[in-house]
């Protein structure tokens, strides 16, 4: 599986920007780390610009600039926390109270996202770049990505790959236990991604690969938030004449 999906990022960047560097935002986690360890195998590390992006402090930046470090690769730091506040300030001018716009969730979980891909593609566009999707089959199943935000990017290598099968190719890719197995988290609520999800991974990866899931009310909430989220996921209705 490794050796192919290097294949398909080799052949992406021949027929889709041959000699573009790959840009990727690093948040430290699996997906983020497993894909940067791809790029780098599939183009070398001088090919590959890693964007850490703090929204004010965060508490494991740590972990990113270790793996870039690991990886060799160019890396710039832009936070984004200002930039989220001004925002804010900006929409209440409109006419939108504050305090509703920093009460709604939505809002509040899914902006951040966006500003951070807006970066990406900022500097993309400065280096010549492709925008790399680090979105894993499992997170995309139940919608736990944002649209115009994470869920974007110019190609997708771990799309396609389950929870479990995305670690196993970080241990084959000789990444380091703490890059893989780090627990995932939104970075805003304080909560892991399973307990705002309300099941584990490895019941979603079980579900969808064979069908089989022992808790009707999990079964039900999967089901509900797959096909409440489908519309992240296919192409964008389109009206033909």
């Amino acid at each position: 599986m490794k050796e192919r999906i290097v294949k398909w990022i080799r052949d992406y960047f021949e027929e889709n920007g041959k000699g573009c560097n790959a840009v990727i935002g690093i948040s430290g986690g699996k997906d983020s780390s497993v894909c940067a360890a791809l790029l780098v195998e599939a183009l070398g590390k001088d090919r590959v610009i890693g964007v850490l992006m703090p929204q004010g402090e965060q508490h494991d930046i740590d972990v990113s600039h270790e793996l870039v470090e690991l990886l060799g690769i160019r890396h710039l730091v832009v936070n984004i926390g200002e930039t989220c506040d001004s925002l804010v300030d900006a929409i209440a001018g409109g006419g939108i109270p504050k305090a509703d716009l920093l009460a709604n969730k939505v809002y509040y979980s899914n902006t951040p996202a966006r500003v951070r891909m807006t970066v990406l593609y900022g500097i993309s566009a400065m280096f010549n770049g492709r925008v790399a999707n680090t979105c894993n089959k499992s997170e995309d199943y139940v919608g736990y990505s944002t649209k115009f935000g994470d869920s974007a990017g110019d190609f997708s290598p771990l799309s396609d790959l389950l929870v479990h099968e995305v670690k196993a190719l970080g241990y084959e890719l000789g990444l380091p236990k703490k890059f893989i197995e780090k627990v995932p988290e939104d970075g805003l609520s304080g909560k892991t991604d399973e307990d705002n999800l309300g099941f584990t991974y490895a019941t979603l990866d079980r579900y969808i690969e064979t069908g089989e899931i022992d808790s009707q009310e999990t079964k039900q909430k999967i089901d509900r938030l797959h096909k409440a989220n489908l519309h992240k996921i296919t192409p964008m209705p389109m009206f033909k004449k």
